[in-house]
């Protein structure tokens, strides 16, 4: 196929959505911002080897691919509205893209987003996407509003992606449940949108939860301390990794989650606990912030706790 068939076959699947004044099909769009709203703007880009196994479906890279852009959305409380692919494919196989776009925009749809432009072109496979959406300026969630005496707490679970990765790398037995929350991994937007205006400072969990709790630390000047016996797990992690020490290694480090890390006062706890239920999510406390700097780790028996890895390092050498 040439390059303007692959274009034309993405703008015949694309939704659009009433404040998109030009979509797919010249230089640029044009978009309409509502009043009083906050443009916010993320863009990520995965490779296949590095960010998925290169076996993966294509309609499993579709997903994700949006996924983790719509997760950076959430991390800032906002609710999304737009989103741009730049694809580079190895071949112009028509086949592999609808099933690439199955996957992303089943999860567009889900959320309401209009695929609005972007660019293909030969390469390495490799996806781009930036996504756009609103919030209220007051309401945007940042990485520095946390403050000493808070509760920290995340969506979800955590380490199940990290274990799904693992068992792929050492070959044999894979769990399908892990390895879904690996392909397929779930934005909490529903859950940021709950939470404006309860919580102060936030992230999502892609590089790891040390990592990116470090983060929010840094740019708030803060420190904190982590309760390794409060870190939700599901079942089939447990099932699947029963020694403790390996099991919170994947969680503290092992990224890919997409789950979101926030911050809020201990008083809000109840509001945070309904607004959860209502969005069907569930959020637990693992720690504290503290106002000395640095992270402290704490095992059920209070014994300090090093991880083996600090995260995920997108220069570093590995990979999927």
């Amino acid at each position: 196929m040439a390059e303007f068939s692959l274009i034309e076959r993405i703008r015949a699947r694309a939704a659009t959505r009433g404040d998109v004044l030009l979509g797919i099909g010249d230089d640029a769009a044009l978009l309409r911002v509502p009043e009083g709203q906050a443009l916010v703007v993320s863009t990520d880009t995965l490779i296949a080897g590095r960010h998925f196994p290169r076996e993966s479906s294509a309609a499993d890279i579709g997903w994700k691919s949006l996924a983790v852009n719509l997760s950076d959305l959430a991390a800032m409380a906002a609710t999304p509205a737009w989103a741009s692919l730049a694809l580079t494919l190895p071949s112009p196989d028509a086949d592999w893209l609808d099933e690439f776009l199955d996957g992303f925009l089943e999860l567009a749809q889900a959320h309401e987003v209009a695929l609005i432009g972007g660019d293909t072109t030969r390469g390495e496979l490799s996806i781009t996407v930036t996504v756009q959406g609103f919030v209220p300026a007051d309401q945007a969630l940042r990485r520095s509003g946390a403050r000493a005496g808070e509760d920290i707490w995340v969506t979800g679970s955590l380490g199940d992606a990290a274990g799904a990765l693992k068992q792929w790398r050492q070959g044999g037995l894979q769990s399908a449940k892990l390895r879904y929350r690996l392909d397929r991994p779930t934005p909490r937007i529903e859950a940021a949108l709950a939470l404006r205006g309860l919580a102060t400072a936030a992230i999502d969990l892609s590089d790891g939860l040390v990592a990116d709790l470090g983060h929010v630390l840094e740019a708030s000047g803060v420190g904190a301390e982590l309760d390794l016996g409060r870190l939700p797990t599901s079942r089939t992690l447990a099932d699947h990794y029963a020694d403790e020490t390996l099991r919170w290694n994947l969680q503290l480090a092992g990224g890919d989650d997409y789950e979101l890390c926030f911050t809020a006062p201990p008083s809000d706890a109840l509001a945070i606990e309904q607004a959860m239920a209502a969005c069907e999510t569930s959020a637990t406390v693992i720690g504290h912030v503290r106002r000395e700097r640095g992270l402290l780790l704490r095992t059920p028996e209070g014994e300090a706790f090093v991880t083996q890895s600090s995260g995920f390092d997108h220069f570093g050498e590995a990979g999927a």
